[in-house]
């Protein structure tokens, strides 16, 4: 079906013609160079140091300035839509770190208050008008289809919201998370 480990397959489970379920539950996709400082921090907003430090000398090397922006925590309600977006981070990695890094996905079980914080990322909007966009709009497409729910129907420009959400599983929280309400999803 997928490169998908099948642990991580929660597509039948989640989708209907409507969109992806949402429980009480949601997913982060990360390399498994992450892994320990997640365990033992928590999810921070623009958490991978390491890129930002990268990005940020090779725009010094060439004499541009970097602004470095403050991103939120991206999550999905999908430990399959997770695997997608720890498979681009390890992609992204590998072109600046060597050695081996693996995608993993963790599960986030937010307290009520913060988990009412939650937003649909409409923002999205104007990442999947790239080519890195694309590649996931067909990823989600894939799903609905070997899940048989129909076909994945959304105008990204004029969509309500909650499509973002319910249709694409894409939503954050601009704050951090606290590592006591992160676990690693094993088999």
């Amino acid at each position: 079906m997928s490169d998908i480990p099948s642990y991580l397959q929660d597509g039948a489970d989640l989708l209907t013609k409507d969109g992806f379920a949402t429980g009480d539950i949601w997913y982060h996709g990360t390399s498994s160079s992450l892994a320990d400082s997640i365990k033992s921090h928590g999810l921070k907003r623009s958490g991978d140091r390491a890129i930002k430090q990268a990005a940020k000398s090779t725009m010094a090397t060439i004499g541009n300035c970097y602004t470095e922006s403050t991103e939120p925590v991206f999550l999905t309600q999908s430990k399959e839509l997770a695997y997608y977006w720890a498979q681009q981070t390890v992609r992204e990695r590998s072109v600046r770190f060597e050695g081996e890094e693996g995608a993993v996905v963790f599960s986030v079980e937010l307290p009520e208050e913060q988990s009412a914080k939650v937003r649909p990322d409409v923002g999205a909007a104007s990442l999947l008008m790239l080519a890195e966009g694309e590649a996931y709009m067909a990823h989600v497409a894939k799903i609905y289809q070997d899940c048989s729910a129909g076909v994945l129907d959304i105008d990204l420009m004029n969509a309500h919201r909650l499509e973002y959400l319910n249709k694409l599983g894409m939503v954050y929280i601009n704050e951090d998370i606290d590592a006591e309400f992160v676990s690693l999803v094993s088999r």
